[in-house]
Formats: C-alpha cells, sequence, structure tokens
C-alpha cells in the first residue's frame, strides 16, 4: 500500500479568515488569489457591510465597492458615492484614514471603519473666495473708492 502525501495546509493568520484556491498546473486553471471576509461600519449607519474581497484590492476599490452595497442595500442615512468624500479607517485605530493605494490585506485586520470627510469651513471660504477674486477688478474698486472719496472732499 502507497503512502499518501499529505497536502500541506492553507496558511492562516491571525484574525483572518481567508479561503485559498491553489494553483493547478497540470489543468491549465490561473491560480485565484487570497480572499478575505471584512466588515466596513459606516459611520451613522445602523450596522457593519460585510464584503468578501482579494487581499490585494486596493482601499480605494474596497471604499467604492463598500458604498455601492451601501446604497444597493438602501441604507441610512444617504451618504453619496463619490469615493473621494470618504476615508477609510482600522476600527481599532483610527488616528490616521488608510492611504488609497495601499493593498487591503497589509493591514492585518478585517474591521474597518468608513466615514465621511470632513472639510474645513475656512478651505470653503479660501477656495470661493480665490476663484471669485481678481487683482485688477480689485485693484480698481480700490481706486475708484478713493478718487470718489477725494471728489466728494474736494467739491465741498
Amino acid at each position: 500500500m502507497a503512502q499518501q502525501q499529505l497536502q500541506p495546509r492553507t496558511p492562516h493568520r491571525k484574525g483572518f479568515e481567508m479561503v485559498e484556491n491553489k494553483e493547478r498546473k497540470e489543468n491549465g486553471k490561473k491560480r485565484e488569489s487570497v480572499r478575505m471576509l471584512i466588515s466596513v461600519t459606516v459611520l451613522g449607519s445602523a450596522g457593519p457591510i460585510r464584503l468578501v474581497v482579494r487581499e490585494e484590492e486596493l482601499v480605494s476599490v474596497v471604499i467604492a465597492t463598500a458604498l455601492k452595497a451601501y446604497a444597493r442595500e438602501g441604507r441610512r442615512p444617504v451618504i453619496g458615492s463619490d469615493l473621494l468624500d470618504f476615508a477609510l479607517y482600522l476600527a481599532y485605530d483610527g488616528s490616521r484614514a488608510l492611504s488609497l493605494g495601499q493593498p487591503i490585506g497589509s493591514f492585518g485586520s478585517r474591521n474597518f471603519l468608513l466615514c465621511k470627510r470632513q472639510r474645513m469651513v475656512c478651505d470653503e471660504i479660501s477656495e470661493t473666495y480665490v476663484k471669485d477674486f481678481d487683482k485688477k477688478s480689485a485693484f480698481t474698486g480700490w481706486k475708484a473708492w478713493f478718487n470718489r472719496s477725494l471728489a466728494l472732499i474736494s467739491s465741498q
């Protein structure tokens, strides 16, 4: 009776639930990547969204997928769909937002928090001020006001 070779186990990391489909070259199939189940809690929503994503998916793709799932499920409050308006944080370490270009599997966590980015009021004011500001009209307006003031003083 021939001895059977034991198949190596799928590697597991602490805190991850992964399913790995191994490459079989003899069948000519492509290797499928490691998938993991993540929970994305949207700030202000009732509960987390659970997504199965590949370990090498970028954070930007995960945000877009979470926003689509949030809208498809009809959750409240309605938050929008522009991924640049949102930031993804680690659920247990929300000190800084995750970079949009990093793979989601590189953080070693399955729980994330999705928040809408806050824009400061002074940023909004400065943007509108820069758009509306025209140096020539501002200088002409000041000069015109000064000339009118001098004309009023000299006419008295």
